[in-house]
This record gives C-alpha cells, sequence and structure tokens, in this order.
C-alpha cells in the first residue's frame, strides 16, 4: 500500500541534498470520535462562520485571515500575502548545526515525525548524513514550517532512518525549580531498599499492551453492537498527491567542497 505522507521536501547539509518525506510518528486515528446529530433526524449538524455583526452566513471566498490593532480594526491577510513571505524551510530542513544527543532536555521535546528518502537517488546522501551523526553521537538542529510557523527542529538518527522532533519555545517549558523545590531532596534510607524489593517484584519487559485504552476498548465494543443493528455505509477515498522532483548532487563531490569550504572559512577567520 502507498504511504501517504505529511510533508515532503528536501533534507539539506552543506552542499549535499536529498528528497525526504515526513509523516508524524504518532496518530489518533484510531481513536473513536463523534459527530454531532440531529436527534430529531440522524443527520450531521455542520457548523457554519457567520458575521458577527449582520448575523448572516460568511461564504468561504469572503472568508479572510485578519489580525486586530484595536477594537474592531483589523489588518486584513489574503491566501496569496501569506504565501508571499514563505521562508525556505518550508520545502528545505537545511541542518545548521549539530549538538550532543544529551544536551536537549526531554522537556524541549514536542511531537515525533518519521523522515526517510522519497527518492531511491536520494538514499545513499540521506544514509551517509544518518550515519554520520549516529558515529558522532549528535542531533542536527534545524528549521521548518509546520501549518505556517516556523519551528525549531532537531534530528535524531534511528534505525534505518531519522526521527524529527518539533522543539518547544523557551517561554513554553515552566521551570521545574519553581514546583519541586519543597520536595525532600533525600528519601528515608531504612525505606529505600522496601520500595526496591517492590519494584524488582513488578519488574516486566516493556510492552505496548501496557498502555492500552480502556475506554476505548468499552467505546469499540458498544459501536460494535450498535453496528449490528444498522446497514453500514461506503466511505469514499481520497487521491494521494503527487511526490516533488528530485534535486540531488554527487554526495561525494559535495562533502568534499562542503569540508573545503569549512577548512577556508576557519583559515581565513
Amino acid at each position: 500500500m502507498a504511504q501517504k505522507y505529511y510533508w515532503k521536501g528536501y533534507l539539506k547539509l552543506s552542499l549535499v541534498t536529498c528528497p525526504v518525506a515526513m509523516t508524524p510518528a504518532t496518530s489518533e486515528s484510531e481513536k473513536v470520535r463523534f459527530h454531532t446529530l440531529n436527534r430529531e433526524t440522524g443527520n450531521r449538524v455542520i457548523s457554519q462562520y457567520v458575521d458577527a455583526v449582520t448575523g448572516k452566513p460568511v461564504k468561504d471566498e469572503n472568508e479572510a485571515k485578519g489580525y486586530a490593532r484595536g477594537e474592531n480594526d483589523y489588518v486584513i491577510l489574503t491566501d496569496d500575502d501569506l504565501d508571499a513571505v514563505a521562508l525556505d524551510t518550508v520545502k528545505t530542513i537545511d541542518i545548521e548545526k549539530f549538538v550532543p544527543t544529551d544536551s536537549i532536555e526531554w522537556i524541549y521535546l514536542e511531537k515525533p515525525h518519521y523522515l526517510m528518502p522519497n527518492d531511491a537517488v536520494g538514499n545513499e546522501a540521506f544514509a551517509v548524513i544518518r550515519d554520520a551523526m549516529k558515529a558522532d553521537k549528535v542531533l542536527g538542529v534545524s528549521k521548518l514550517v509546520i501549518g505556517r510557523r516556523e519551528r525549531a527542529v532537531v534530528l535524531e538518527p534511528r534505525d534505518q532512518g531519522i526521527v524529527l522532533w518539533t522543539l518547544r519555545f523557551g517561554d513554553e517549558v515552566r521551570p521545574k525549580e519553581n514546583y519541586f523545590e519543597d520536595i525532600d531532596e533525600e528519601a528515608d534510607p531504612d525505606l529505600v531498599p522496601l520500595v526496591q524489593q517492590l519494584i524488582r517484584k513488578k519488574s516486566a519487559k516493556w510492552s505496548p499492551d501496557m498502555v492500552s485504552d480502556p475506554i476505548q476498548e468499552a467505546l469499540l465494543k458498544l459501536i460494535a453492537e450498535k453496528k449490528k443493528l444498522l446497514k453500514p455505509r461506503k466511505a469514499t477515498k481520497g487521491k494521494a498527491s503527487s511526490a516533488p522532483a528530485s534535486n540531488v548532487v554527487n554526495i561525494m563531490d559535495a562533502l568534499r567542497k562542503s569540508v573545503n569550504a569549512e577548512i577556508k572559512g576557519r583559515k581565513a577567520g
């Protein structure tokens, strides 16, 4: 089955470029979700934008983004305006720096995505970047536009692919000292061995079954019972999007040029 990707673009390190595709590493598509219905007719209830002053529905073509500069006073931006300020990071993950793998605290890691080559020609370049990061035990730091916002991201080599993590901004992270400072620094040494015994008794090999959702399971069972009384409806399928064009350079030449450029830049400095 052909994979559907959330994002397609290019992974770039100096002069080395390869086409890549990205998809979220986690999914909530299997979660039970409900629609709001009209109990009398059984039809779905739809939402609609309404003008706050006139009370009349607003047509799709008349909807626009607005930035408030005062009360009931907005600067209107069209889709063309927003597209005009698109950054290079819309389609390119340009690795700017590398940091040690253990230097980024877990709390800054937001959402994981799987990053993989999107063209057989780019496999070699992708593999070389991945394995070099593994060998040096580093993470790649870059930026990427997601949902019209430029996000800081880190690239972590894992198995045959790369995991791209979006990062939380500094002002989104609360200092742990504000919450942990009143907790005792050391526990009673006589009690610790007792808890260790409990830990050993309850220790087991990790399994995804440990985080199963009992509510989800109960809902699915209830829905299955309800389905027996109803006739199923056929679902429609969407069309897959086309892949972007390749933009790969000779990896050995690109690496040599990149390294030589770095050396010359340091000598000049």
